[in-house]
């Protein structure tokens, strides 16, 4: 697959060594609810103000702003430190996120969409 926006790529490496390319980090974090804990090897992605450099996920800030718009739509944004990710806060507006922080927050959403009732009219 060829990653097209290299700002908000991320990469999952398994334990076995198998790589997974995604376009955008949303991408992944919504992939790894059918993947195991202890398949995962490596979380990456690219950051902001280094998009060809691939960093640890637990390493980042993360910020969701609609001022920085992501590939699938999330407008999810990784930042190599916290002071980066509060400076683009500033500028863009959003909320900033540790990896943990935004996991959950991501499972909290995909809750939402799955206990939504679609009702005929």
């Amino acid at each position: 697959m060829t990653v097209v926006d290299k700002q908000h790529a991320a990469q999952l490496v398994t334990a076995k060594g198998k790589v997974f390319n995604f376009d955008a980090l949303e991408c992944m974090i919504n992939y790894l609810r059918q993947v195991e804990e202890q398949e995962i090897g490596l979380l990456l992605t690219n950051t902001y103000h280094q998009p060809e450099a691939l960093t640890e996920v637990q390493n980042c800030t993360f910020l969701i702003s609609k001022g920085i718009p992501s590939p699938m739509g999330a407008y999810l944004t990784a930042f190599q430190t916290l002071e980066e990710a509060q400076i683009a806060l500033k500028e863009h507006g959003g909320e900033l996120f540790t990896w943990e922080e935004l996991r959950r927050a991501f499972q909290k959403r995909s809750q939402l969409s799955h206990n939504h009732v679609h009702h005929n009219h």
